[in-house]
């Protein structure tokens, strides 16, 4: 805004000082100077962010015009009315009120000045206004962008604090499991190996006097450490997960990750039994999985990606789907041979597709 005022009263001076050069004015050195200690008073009015120290300005600025252009030249009163909205616009906010303030000194005026009164009015009024509404639309928008800028930074830190939550809430979670198989260890091994060995200990004892007693001592004793072990054996089986579980929450992990990333919707569906899926066949779905999400990433251009996987009778297929531009004439890169190679070593197949999008599915023979 005040860079527009600037031009326009520079303008203004620009036009005072010219008119009165070409009417050969008898006291033009004299306007000049006034109109050089106006520039002056308006620069200081604006280099100061103070809102009080600028309306001061203001105000002093309004009286040197009402004054030399009573004492020395009369056309100097075009110079006002930016002045007065500026001050006005302080404690007014009704622009039709400050055209009416503004237009007052017309009474008073005489002939000759009222209408290049009226046109620096009508011209300053039309700029003022528009510089006015433009700073005001820009403030509000920065107001706006300002808390934005605030909100995001919130709740930038408050996803850091969710992550550090969550990662300390994973490292509780581990160190409370790892205390629980401890726990439950040296209940069922400890006591077991303990009672094993006290049985052992008294065999030891009543070897040469009693054998019979001896021989049930050690029978308990073994007893005793079965138990022990196929005790352990179940805590460790009860917390083992199974092997769909893990590759399925890996597979989903996975595309998870792809998904938030990329903000490229990838939609998994799977149907069939997967525990049929051994260890070994899942690493190489997660693998071509991974594989065909980076090239839908760097070729397809696509919108989304499907990914589905279905246990048949003879064998798995895995298709992974993407609605991307295709390829009309395939030509194999390193990840689809390297696809075919791990898949091939399973005694499984990989077809591409690249008529609609473009579909890579990989077929996996089942144990039978």
């Amino acid at each position: 805004m005040d860079f527009w005022m600037i031009i326009t009263k520079l303008i203004l001076i620009i036009y005072i000082a010219f008119t009165n050069a070409y009417f050969q004015g008898q006291d033009l050195g004299w306007v000049i100077f006034v109109l050089l200690i106006y520039f002056c008073l308006n620069l200081l009015a604006y280099i100061f962010h103070s809102t009080t120290i600028r309306k001061v300005m203001l105000f002093f600025t309004a009286l040197f015009i009402i004054l030399c252009q009573h004492v020395l030249d009369p056309s100097l009163i075009i110079l006002l009315p930016l002045c007065l909205f500026e001050l006005m616009s302080y404690y007014i906010q009704k622009s039709w009120v400050l055209l009416l303030v503004s237009c007052l000194p017309e009474l008073v005026l005489k002939e000759s000045l009222r209408i290049p009164y009226g046109l620096s009015t009508s011209l300053s009024f039309v700029i003022f206004y528009l510089v006015f509404t433009h700073t005001k639309k820009l403030t509000l928008y920065t107001d706006r962008l300002d808390k934005m800028r605030q909100d995001m930074q919130r709740l930038t830190r408050k996803l850091n604090e969710n992550e550090a939550y969550i990662k300390q809430s994973e490292y509780t979670l581990k160190l409370e499991e790892r205390n629980r198989l401890s726990q439950e260890i040296h209940d069922s091994i400890g006591h077991s190996m303990t009672g094993a060995l006290i049985q052992m200990e008294a065999a030891k004892h009543v070897m040469n006097t009693d054998k019979e007693k001896a021989t049930d001592l050690l029978q308990n004793a073994i007893n005793i450490s079965k138990e022990g072990i196929e005790s352990m054996r179940l805590t460790l089986k009860n917390m083992k997960p199974e092997t769909d579980q893990m590759g399925l929450n890996r597979l989903r992990l996975l595309i998870d990750a792809f998904s938030s990333k990329h903000g490229i919707p990838a939609p998994f569906t799977h149907k069939g039994n997967l525990d049929k899926i051994t260890p070994l066949q899942w690493k190489v779905i997660i693998e071509n999985t991974g594989e065909a999400l980076t090239n839908v990433l760097k070729y397809a251009n696509a919108t989304v990606v499907a990914i589905d996987i279905q246990v048949l009778n003879k064998f798995v297929r895995l298709e992974i789907k993407d609605n991307g531009q295709g390829m009309e004439k395939l030509k194999k890169g390193l990840g689809i041979v390297g696809m075919e190679e791990r898949t091939a070593a399973l005694h499984g197949t990989i077809i591409v597709d690249g008529s609609k999008g473009f579909s890579v599915t990989t077929l996996l023979p089942l144990a039978t």
